[in-house]
């Protein structure tokens, strides 16, 4: 396709019935800084309207949104100013009558559904702010983070707490020599709080009027519509479609890790413990382990990840260390326990809150560290800052060059509880010691749901 293919010649040239997608070079929409950021939505219920209550707030205009669930629609057509904004249930149908347009899209529908619109946009040469996590398998996390480092375009995963300063104050502690050398990450979680563990309904129930069951499952295997089994929820312990604990809750609680020790690719994850086998839903607990290459004069590493409940239906979490008895204190409920080779860390929390060396006479001992880093004025302030030209594009932090990477990580714990066995990985992230599982790292999108634009 020859390079002088501009947005709006795609626009006009495809449609929705496009059985493929269209390739096209870089291209990029230059925002007027005088005029207001137009943006879209793809989805207006659940988690999505954070991002319509920061975009308001930040003074964009929607221009248009697509959501399923039209009884979601009135959580954009509500604000000041919005009157104009188009609805749809389709997101292609946004994309393709207001792709020229649009500066930029939040994409928050489930799992299943982020890569087609989010690598679409970016072919587009919109803006694009995902949801965490930014994909649902490994294949399509690497091919957004291909995608971004092709384009121009400013882009942003929905892990808000990268952009707080917990990790950044890990970082600096860290850094400043804090616990020595790091020779293992243990992070844990109170998730799931949805359905995991069981089988598939059977039956089905009538599809709500206000619902467009076609387009909610989208690129997965068609299945009946079951009430209160997926839409609006509990879609994220069933493996068609979401991620389970570990898809929901890592791109927060291992943020940090990534963000600290900059690993690449992980060498091999392995699941050392699950309830069950995984079937059509993630087991309702399970551990895994993964190792890291060193890199520079940084050491490898291991890390290990608890979520659920045991068997017996205790908390699966690690043991508290004698760091933590010497205080009286107890693991909290989520958060991380990092051991170096000079001493420990806890952070609590989901989002890197209050990281401190344990015990307590060892963080008096080495005092306030060094600021090293700089601080976010916020996690949509500083994407929206980047689209408008404000900052560079580099500025919105969790960037799919970032978020990409961690997101195949996360998903390789998925991935590795599938097959259920341990999984080597060579420095591209290409399984290496069964080649057949990178299969599973990719699934085909049913026809015509898959993006609608790819980049050369």
């Amino acid at each position: 396709m020859p390079n002088s293919l501009s947005r709006r010649n795609f626009l006009t040239k495809t449609g929705l019935g496009a059985a493929s997608a269209i390739t096209f070079p870089n291209v990029v929409r230059a925002h007027n800084p005088n005029s207001k950021l137009q943006v879209g939505f793809v989805a207006t219920g659940g988690r999505a309207t954070a991002h319509i209550n920061a975009a308001h707030r930040l003074d964009c205009q929607c221009i248009g949104f697509a959501e399923v669930d039209k009884g979601s629609w009135k959580n954009a057509v509500g604000k000041e100013g919005w009157g104009e904004a188009k609805g749809y249930t389709d997101w292609r149908e946004l994309l393709s009558k207001h792709g020229k347009e649009l500066d930029t899209i939040f994409v928050a529908t489930p799992d299943h559904t982020h890569f087609a619109p989010s690598m679409s946009a970016i072919a587009m040469g919109i803006n694009c702010y995902t949801e965490k996590p930014l994909s649902w398998s490994v294949r399509e996390a690497q091919m957004l983070t291909d995608a971004y480092n092709k384009t121009k375009v400013v882009t942003q995963m929905g892990n808000q707490g990268h952009s707080m300063q917990g990790w950044r104050i890990a970082y600096e502690l860290i850094k400043g020599g804090a616990i020595g050398d790091i020779k293992e990450f243990h992070t844990w979680t109170n998730r799931p709080v949805w359905p995991q563990g069981g089988g598939r309904p059977e039956g089905s129930d009538p599809v709500p009027a206000n619902l467009d069951w076609e387009n909610w499952i989208g690129p997965a295997a068609m299945r009946p519509f079951k009430e209160k089994a997926y839409h609006t929820f509990n879609w994220r312990g069933v493996v068609d479609f979401g991620s389970g604990a570990l898809g929901d809750m890592a791109c927060h609680t291992t943020d940090g890790i990534y963000s600290i020790m900059d690993p690449g690719y992980a060498a091999s994850a392995e699941p050392i413990f699950m309830t069950a086998p995984v079937g059509d839903q993630f087991p309702s607990g399970m551990t895994v382990k993964a190792t890291y290459r060193a890199k520079g004069d940084r050491p490898g590493f291991t890390t290990y990840w608890y979520e659920g409940n045991k068997v017996d239906g205790t908390p699966n979490m690690p043991e508290a260390p004698e760091e933590l008895n010497v205080d009286n204190r107890e693991l909290p409920r989520t958060g991380n326990l990092i051991i170096g080779t000079k001493g420990k860390m806890l952070v609590e929390g989901d989002y890197w809150n209050s990281p401190r060396i344990i015990p307590e006479s060892a963080r008096r001992a080495f005092g306030k560290p060094k600021q090293l880093l700089e601080r976010s004025p916020g996690h949509h302030d500083e994407f929206i800052m980047a689209c408008r030209g404000e900052k560079p594009r580099e500025f919105s932090q969790s960037n799919f060059g970032y978020s990409g990477p961690m997101t195949a990580n996360i998903q390789l714990g998925n991935l590795c509880a599938r097959a259920g066995k341990r999984l080597e990985l060579d420095e591209s992230g290409k399984i290496t010691n069964d080649p057949a599982i990178n299969d599973l790292a990719w699934r085909e999108p049913r026809e015509g749901h898959g993006p609608i634009a790819t980049i050369i």
